[in-house]
């Protein structure tokens, strides 16, 4: 079956529950995408409620603080949960004790409160990965020397960010996935939590309860432009999806002339599909 083409309004009366990415659909990286902050905003006034459901490394209460300084009012979402949230549960399981940190000092306040000492690979409990240490450049291959003694001493990754890679303006940046995807392929285990594993849509769905309301997954849409995190993971949910054509795979689906078919062949090739897709969200 083909996705349907579609914008949010038209569905507002199937669904009362957004869990809505971040990276590539309400934001390209550098600057906050005003049609899409509105769509939000409209599907709130309209009684729905919004939940961002983001793989950033962050803990929720720091990516909110981020996207206000960014702009995003408080108007455009109920709720935010981020795969640091989902990943801190395994963090915590692992102190006190000994970590080889993999990640930009911006990622730092992951970290905060946890006994955590941060060694070199020889005298480390396992590797914490935010993602590579330099945020616009780093390859998964930078970090062979390190896995390859990680996997040596029999040593698990805990990847903070499972996507593989993420719209950063124009161009596309590797994220802690690829490095996670990289050490899996060597041998090594990683431990994810965010999008698509499941915990971190129980943290939504908790979220959003904790704010007062139900949520009934048969009335849930998520909206993303990752086919293996975004869509995996709304299949993996059980809820429908709304894919954004023009994130992270703009640069090979032209979204001026999206169809359904074109979409639907670029998910296949991911073994994935979506109910919905559209180039970007709007109202």
């Amino acid at each position: 079956m083909l996705p349907e083409l579609a914008t949010l309004g038209p569905l507002r009366d199937r669904y009362d529950t957004l869990y809505c990415d971040v990276w590539g659909v309400i934001r390209d990286g550098s600057d906050l995408l005003p049609d899409a902050v509105d769509a939000l905003i409209r599907f709130r006034e309209s009684g729905g409620r919004v939940c961002l459901v983001s793989n950033s490394p962050r803990r929720s209460s720091s990516l909110a603080h981020f996207l206000a300084d960014m702009g995003l009012p408080d108007a455009a979402t109920d709720a935010m949960v981020t795969s640091g949230d989902a990943i801190h549960a395994q963090l915590v399981k692992r102190t006190p004790g000994r970590a080889f940190n993999i990640g930009p000092e911006r990622d730092s306040s992951l970290y905060a409160g946890l006994d955590l000492e941060f060694t070199d690979i020889d005298q480390a409990d396992f590797i914490s990965c935010t993602g590579p240490d330099d945020y616009f450049n780093g390859q998964p291959e930078d970090y062979d020397g390190v896995l390859r003694r990680a996997l040596e001493r029999g040593l698990e990754l805990v990847c903070a960010n499972p996507d593989i890679v993420v719209q950063s303006g124009n161009r596309l940046v590797f994220c802690a996935g690829a490095i996670a995807r990289h050490y899996r392929e060597m041998g090594g285990t990683s431990i994810v939590a965010g999008k698509p594993h499941r915990p971190i849509y129980r943290l939504a769905k908790r979220a959003l309860e904790d704010n007062g309301f139900e949520v009934e997954l048969s009335r849930v849409l998520a909206i993303g432009d990752g086919p293996e995190t975004d869509v995996e993971g709304a299949i993996r949910a059980g809820v429908d999806c709304l894919f954004i054509a023009d994130g992270i795979l703009g640069g090979t689906l032209d979204g001026g002339r999206l169809d359904a078919e074109t979409a639907a062949v670029a998910l296949k090739d991911y073994g994935v599909a979506a109910r919905y897709v559209a180039a970007q969200l709007t109202w």
